[in-house]
């Protein structure tokens, strides 16, 4: 049986079953990334929530995992050499899990750096972006009388909107016929903006057929719907 007692996080979200892949998370765009990969490959995991409204991310315990309060975060028992290893930012852990599973990289070098480009367009932009924009629209921002903000943010969302429509033409995902870490990194971002930041019809999001079309197809992957509600919130 593995050894978790090296990582203080697991004095506060105890194993059961230390075996696993511990994940510590929370179903927000950025967090079902990870919930969602682990579903597709089928690797054993186990979830535990991170509650934003107790300031978990906030904790000692949490932050001896991510020193940036942030998640997700994960450790793998069997790590490289079969040793315990941690790992923070939900790109980065993409990346791992599709290596240790050699799933969802595409097939050869050229896919996999094609999907690699698309993880860092995601943590560069579409992330960031979105967030934004879904802070003026939906939450305290949206009260602001200057829309400036709000404006600047919109318009950077369908200008990546567009680059993607435009990537996605002719094609099921953004490898082609290969479904990658690349969507996997995006679907949650792209159904978050229409659905819980509430930006379908700011954004003109119907104009972007492609993308709606990919969007459609991703959520109806039964992995994507499982991996979009863990865990699950208290």
């Amino acid at each position: 049986m593995a050894d978790l007692s090296a990582f203080p996080i697991a004095t506060r979200w105890p194993a059961q079953f230390p075996d696993r892949i511990q994940l510590y998370s929370l179903p927000t765009p950025n967090g079902v990334k990870v919930s969602i990969m682990l579903e597709e490959t089928g690797l054993s995991y186990e979830p535990h929530l991170i509650d934003f409204a107790s300031d978990d991310q906030k904790t000692p315990e949490f932050l001896s995992l991510n020193p940036n309060g942030k998640i997700p975060a994960m450790i793998d028992p069997e790590g490289p050499g079969g040793q315990p290893m941690a790992l923070f930012e939900s790109g980065a852990i993409l990346l791992y899990l599709a290596e240790k599973t050699g799933r969802f990289l595409g097939q050869g070098p050229v896919d996999r750096w094609q999907a690699i480009q698309w993880v860092m367009f995601q943590m560069g932009g579409v992330g960031p972006m979105f967030g934004q924009l879904g802070f003026f629209n939906k939450f305290a921002g949206k009260d602001w009388e200057d829309k400036r903000p709000r404006d600047r943010y919109l318009a950077e969302t369908q200008r990546l909107l567009g680059v993607m429509d435009a990537a996605l033409a002719g094609k099921d995902w953004f490898l082609g016929d290969h479904y990658s870490i690349a969507d996997i990194a995006m679907l949650g971002w792209v159904r978050g903006l229409v659905t819980f930041y509430e930006a379908r019809d700011l954004v003109g999001f119907d104009r972007f057929g492609n993308v709606a079309a990919w969007l459609a197809r991703g959520l109806d992957r039964p992995a994507v719907q499982r991996g979009l509600t863990i865990p699950a919130r208290g």
